[in-house]
């Protein structure tokens, strides 16, 4: 029976079966974790070959250079290629990093507040203000670089399982010192959507009030599929071009959940002139990033061939994870009518919207009984969800017996902040 049809005598029973529910799962001593989207074990055994005889020796680029020693600033070829099949570039639109994008994000957003980018007028930071974007619910990372760097950030919630293009349009041109956005937009962290062509098409045709105004394109996700009834995403940088915006964005994407999240590749793709002059300010940051891993990535994957057979081997561990996921949400939560969830066909997590002004206590509830879940309001800027409802599920790293006890108290614990409100 959906709570919202029972009496307060039935809520009153129900909210005391709950409890009583709740207790006996919280005396197992559960200490599972949730919190983050991280590879399990499997996952990284996947690819533990890359660092056993991979290279046998062999430590020379195509180019000839010896990836020993400095020199190479933008990355080498074969790793360069490597991205330029994945994410539909050219080679001279890609800078092959170390093994973080979001470092390379920070570096991007530290260089363009004390330097400014192609086209600025000005550092950013000479500005009274600069403020970003932030569709929502969002990856909090991003949000929290923001507000680590006085970035002032403009929410914009999803509508109709897409980003608000309407009002991301207006924003934009509204205002000069709104300097950016941030798009995470294929299998979106956390709601997992990905975003439609007309949107991709309209934020490259986005007519900014600041000339300096950037896309920050966070493609996480862009292999990352769960099977092959998949989501497709058109290509920015080509949209950009079309559009007459080639400087307008700044891609990012790695392989950290492909090979290793400590020891993958990440990379920054824009338009030539873009990559030109970030090269021009990258040049007394560093000599060069770690060319033995790229040449180590390029020879375990060899191809982009090779990472799609490998990302079908980390899809036949993690779906049965979200499949469980959803089976319990379906089976426990459905039937009486408590809380909505996304159905991602890729990505890493599941987004889960509480009956309103019942997120913070799920997560307290969940964390009380062993269960650490993603902060309440952490995919909101400045950590303030304005419904108090969206909670992120990470199942990837749990296995599926840890995970069912985990969706077991979850489910426990939405019943009863839900009934707690009621009663």
């Amino acid at each position: 029976m959906k709570y919202s049809e029972m009496n307060a005598e039935q809520l009153a029973a129900e909210k005391k079966s709950v409890e009583s529910l709740y207790e006996e799962l919280k005396s197992k001593g559960l200490k599972l974790t949730m919190a983050r989207g991280v590879p399990a074990p499997e996952q990284l055994d996947l690819s533990i070959n890359m660092l056993l005889h991979c290279l046998d020796g062999d430590c020379r680029s195509k180019s000839g250079a010896d990836c020993r020693s400095y020199g190479v600033l933008d990355g080498i070829p074969e790793a360069k290629e490597l991205f330029t099949d994945m994410l539909g570039v050219e080679p001279s639109e890609v800078i092959v990093g170390g093994n973080s994008s979001l470092q390379m994000m920070y570096d991007t957003i530290i260089r363009a507040m004390q330097l400014g980018v192609l086209g600025s007028e000005k550092p950013w930071s000479k500005y009274d203000s600069v403020k970003f974007i932030c569709p929502a619910p969002g990856y909090d990372r991003h949000f929290a670089m923001c507000q680590a760097l006085g970035i002032d950030m403009i929410t914009v919630e999803y509508k109709n399982g897409d980003l608000d293009i309407d009002e991301v349009e207006r924003l934009a041109a509204s205002d000069e010192t709104v300097k950016g956005i941030w798009c995470v937009p294929m299998y979106s962290n956390p709601t997992g959507i990905t975003y439609s062509d007309e949107t991709v098409r309209r934020l490259a045709k986005l007519k900014p009030a600041a000339k300096d105004f950037r896309i920050f394109w966070d493609n996480a996700y862009c292999v990352h599929h769960l099977s092959d009834d998949r989501d497709s995403l058109l290509n920015i940088i080509d949209e950009c071009k079309k559009a007459g915006n080639p400087d307008m964005v700044f891609e990012f994407a790695s392989t950290s959940k492909i090979s290793f999240p400590g020891g993958g590749i990440s990379v920054i793709c824009a338009s030539k002139e873009n990559i030109d002059f970030i090269k021009k300010q990258m040049a007394f940051q560093t000599i060069g990033f770690d060319k033995l891993n790229q040449l180590r990535h390029v020879k375990f994957f060899k191809n982009y061939e090779g990472i799609e057979k490998h990302m079908r081997a980390h899809a036949a561990i993690i779906k049965p994870k979200f499949d469980l996921v959803e089976y319990m949400l379906e089976k426990e939560l459905q039937p009486r009518g408590i809380g909505e969830w996304t159905h991602p066909k890729g990505g890493y997590f599941i987004s889960f919207n509480a009956p309103e002004g019942c997120a913070k206590r799920v997560v307290a509830l969940a964390k009380d009984a062993g269960v650490i879940l993603t902060d309440a309001g952490a995919t909101y800027p400045y950590g303030k969800d304005p419904h108090d409802s969206n909670i992120r599920i990470a199942p990837t790293f749990p296995s599926i017996d840890e995970l069912r006890q985990a969706m077991e108290l979850f489910c426990v614990c939405v019943r009863l902040a839900a009934l707690e409100v009621r009663v």
